[in-house]
């Protein structure tokens, strides 16, 4: 959103509200006026670990549709998905193959952030403006790590059956554990994130607070989802009481943080 500010476009933002964080066609509209270009989607949704469903997904394509707009889709945690989920991609929507820039990640797809790949896809009009920016900002990716992403692109599915039943259970390690210290979560759907909910838990603190002190004073870090805000919306949002834990963590390292956690809920609910 600020690189798009800085080129001089406007940004607009739909607030989406927890712990559904649902797109509706009420939500989308007035959104668009005669001067928009393009629409920003995320599913899976980082941070909220919301993932869209058919209904959702459809809505956004008709938006763009009517709108006449390019759509740049982060879709880098599909294949992170809980409970029997299936990603619904934009780029598969009627009419959105030719307008749809969908983005992918060697990083969440193998757990290999570090390695800074990842890839893009659509017609050639919608990819050709990606690579000659590509081209000036990073050059090039080390051949190697492609090569190795690309090996990884031709698993069998059962990999990724494997990867996904892993995290799920260490999801549910982590919000069993949150819920026996008196924590209420809401719901993840995919990603590596589980999003707290404060004020349900007894903490009436904002995030930013709450963040700072469970790193300070319990050896817990977590994402103040304000974080993901700004202006007014990260003033007066009410996500102001949302935290983001990760629990991609071996099972001790869980174990350990929910014990913290459960002190530090009896310190801030105070």
């Amino acid at each position: 959103m600020p690189l798009i500010e800085r080129a001089g476009g406007v940004a607009i933002r739909v607030r989406l509200t927890p712990p559904e964080w649902r797109i509706t066609g009420d939500l989308l509209a007035g959104v668009a006026g005669p001067r928009t270009r393009a629409l920003m989607f995320n599913n899976p949704l980082n941070p909220a670990g919301r993932v869209f469903d058919e209904e959702e997904v459809a809505t956004i394509a008709r938006f763009c549709v009517e709108h006449d707009l390019i759509a740049i889709s982060d879709e880098v945690w599909e294949h992170v998905l809980f409970d029997g989920r299936t990603h619904c991609s934009l780029l598969a929507e009627p009419d959105m193959a030719e307008r749809t820039l969908k983005i992918g990640s060697a990083g969440k797809m193998f757990g290999l952030t570090g390695w800074k790949i990842g890839f893009v896809c659509g017609t050639p009009e919608v990819v050709d403006p990606v690579a000659k920016a590509h081209q000036f900002l990073t050059f090039a990716t080390a051949p190697n790590l492609q090569t190795a992403v690309a090996q990884g692109l031709a698993w069998h599915e059962d990999r990724f059956t494997a990867m996904r039943a892993e995290m799920q259970r260490s999801r549910d390690r982590l919000a069993s554990g949150l819920a026996a210290q008196g924590y209420v979560a809401t719901a993840s759907e995919g990603t590596y994130f589980l999003c707290v909910d404060l004020k349900a838990s007894g903490v009436y603190l904002d995030d930013e607070t709450v963040c700072r002190r469970l790193v300070t004073e319990f050896g817990v870090a977590a994402i103040p989802v304000s974080a993901f805000m700004t202006g007014e919306d990260r003033a007066t949002g009410p996500e102001t009481g949302v935290i983001r834990l990760c629990f991609a963590k071996a099972d001790a390292v869980l174990d350990e943080a929910i014990l913290r956690l459960g002190r530090a809920r009896e310190a801030l609910a105070r």
